[in-house]
């Protein structure tokens, strides 16, 4: 168990310094074109189609197929090798197509998508630098999942710190290029140089952090050779899971679509697509390093209890990845929520319309992870129909939900979508645990709502305290010191979130929670290079 908790601390310490320069990024790209502006929405729906498509490969197709086929096929007498090899290549071709195809449709995805005809061509000539990141998006999975199936978890999760250093440069240069909407330089024309540096920029950045990951395939003992003799190596498995997680896909997908198109709908002079990737980006930060981290560690452990039939070890090890996720999560969610307008302050002077958006993305963040979680549990079973069916369900509440938000008024349209959002992802953690129970014959259901009423609470009584402390500091009304500039938002942020982290341990402590010092073991490496796994 040790080995679990080293291991996500290396993933969440690569995710921190990741995201970190993630934001360095979406700052520095604001800056350049602005929140609302008249190419915000259309660089924003551009980089949403194969951004959109990698969250779906990365969490779906690849992650429904790639850990348990490998973790299968290491029996082998070649230690997967072989299966690797097939199903890697074939990964190539079929994302290869995908991009070139995508491509070649991009006037017509980015007229699918809503653009309004005034930002059209602008958009469609992102768009076509911006596509073929579908293909190393598709590559950087494919190679990073396969070093996850190997214990190799370094890589995959340090490798998205070259794509930002990448694109951070990129930005900067056509900064100093062509100067920033933040300093004046509306950027009403927009030349071949101007649109080839922000999102080929982009493309490099992406294509250079899956192009690395080759180099650590040597150190694990792989060699890729490309080998198109795709029978007798259990592909037909593979492929009947990736039939429902295909089906799944194109759900979302539509479900993504609509939300675009109603965002969209409010104008370039409101919050937009642009708006809500940037709130999603921030939303995404205590995901993806804790959420993320602590189910890639153990999912493979989970995929092998799956394949030894251990069904007891498997829920042992679902049960305490969930208490540790929520444990943090819950806090993340109640600090952002409370800090929503001063982080958003760090990025635009706009911080009502970003930070509202923020907020209704924060309401859905506990039951986001946690359905992450039951997907990765579900695939480690072998099953993915299951999934597209709460999924499905997910997907009826927010077209339901997102096209009703066509009667709501532009400025508060992309906040209302993004609220839509959270309350399917409500829904779907729901549906995803009750499903999971019946199938493995109980989840530990009694001791994960025993933790989550107490997280709950807690971060309830932190929000109280941090409201107050912003109050004391001026408020987040215009003048006021929280939202006066970017390096007030930045103190006032960390120092309202230090009085809520203190208030939310401290009341833990009060309601004798069990899970406060297991939980984050996970996460912090102890002295002495010991971890202490979860209960």
């Amino acid at each position: 168990m040790a080995s679990v908790g080293r291991a996500t601390a290396m993933l969440a310490s690569g995710t921190l310094v990741s995201r970190l320069l993630g934001f360095g990024k979406a700052w520095l790209l604001v800056q350049a074109i602005g929140v609302v502006s008249f190419a915000a929405n259309a660089y924003g729906t551009a980089t949403a189609i194969p951004n959109s498509l990698y969250a779906l490969i990365a969490q779906g197709i690849l992650n429904a197929i790639l850990v348990p086929q490998i973790v299968r096929a290491s029996v082998n007498a070649d230690g997967g090798r072989a299966y690797i090899n097939k199903l890697v290549t074939l990964g190539i071709v079929v994302f290869a197509g995908l991009a070139l195809v995508a491509t070649f449709l991009a006037p017509l995805l980015i007229a699918l998508f809503g653009v309004p005809e005034s930002q059209r061509e602008l958009a469609t000539a992102f768009a076509y630098w911006s596509l073929p990141q579908i293909f190393f998006l598709g590559l950087y999975t494919l190679l990073g999942e396969v070093l996850n199936a190997r214990k190799s978890f370094g890589p995959f999760t340090w490798a998205p710190v070259v794509n930002n250093i990448v694109a951070i440069i990129m930005l900067g240069v056509f900064i100093l290029a062509f100067g920033a909407f933040s300093t004046g330089h509306q950027h009403t024309e927009w030349t071949f140089g101007m649109i080839a540096l922000l999102a080929g920029g982009a493309t490099l950045g992406i294509a250079i952090q899956a192009l690395v990951l080759f180099v650590f395939w040597r150190r694990v003992g792989l060699r890729f050779r490309f080998d198109f003799g795709w029978r007798g190596v259990n592909l037909g498995t593979a492929g009947k899971a990736a039939g429902w997680t295909f089906a799944m896909l194109v759900a979302t997908q539509v479900a993504g679509l609509i939300e675009i198109n109603v965002s969209n709908s409010a104008g370039p002079d409101f919050a937009g697509s642009f708006a809500m990737q940037n709130a999603w980006l921030i939303f995404m930060l205590p995901h993806g390093i804790i959420a993320v981290s602590i189910v890639t560690a153990y999912y493979t452990r989970m995929a092998e209890h799956a394949h030894r039939g251990a069904t007891a070890e498997f829920r042992q090890d679902f049960s305490s990845a969930a208490r540790s996720i929520m444990l943090l999560i819950v806090f993340s969610s109640a600090a952002l929520i409370v800090t929503a307008y001063p982080v958003a302050r760090v990025f635009t002077s706009d911080y009502q319309t970003l930070g509202l958006v923020l907020i209704a993305y924060l309401v859905g963040l506990v039951p986001f992870s946690l359905v992450f979680m039951a997907q990765r549990a579900f695939y480690s079973l072998g099953d993915t129909r299951t999934p597209f069916l709460f999924t499905l369900a997910q997907v009826g509440v927010v077209i339901v939900g997102v096209l009703l938000c066509f009667l709501v008024a532009p400025e508060i349209r992309a906040a209302s979508v993004a609220l839509v959002v959270s309350v399917a992802s409500v829904v779907q953690a729901v549906l995803a645990f009750a499903l999971l129970r019946r199938r493995t014959g109980g989840v530990d259901g009694g001791r994960i709502l025993g933790s989550l009423w107490r997280f709950v609470l807690a971060g309830l009584a932190s929000m109280a305290a941090g409201a107050g402390f912003l109050v004391i500091l001026g408020g987040v009304g215009s003048g006021g010191f929280p939202v006066s500039g970017p390096i007030a938002a930045i103190v006032a942020t960390a120092v309202t979130g230090v009085v809520m982290l203190v208030v939310y341990v401290g009341f833990l402590v009060i309601l004798r929670s069990p899970d406060l010092e297991s939980g984050l073991a996970p996460i912090l490496n102890r002295a002495g290079g010991r971890s202490r796994a979860p209960r």
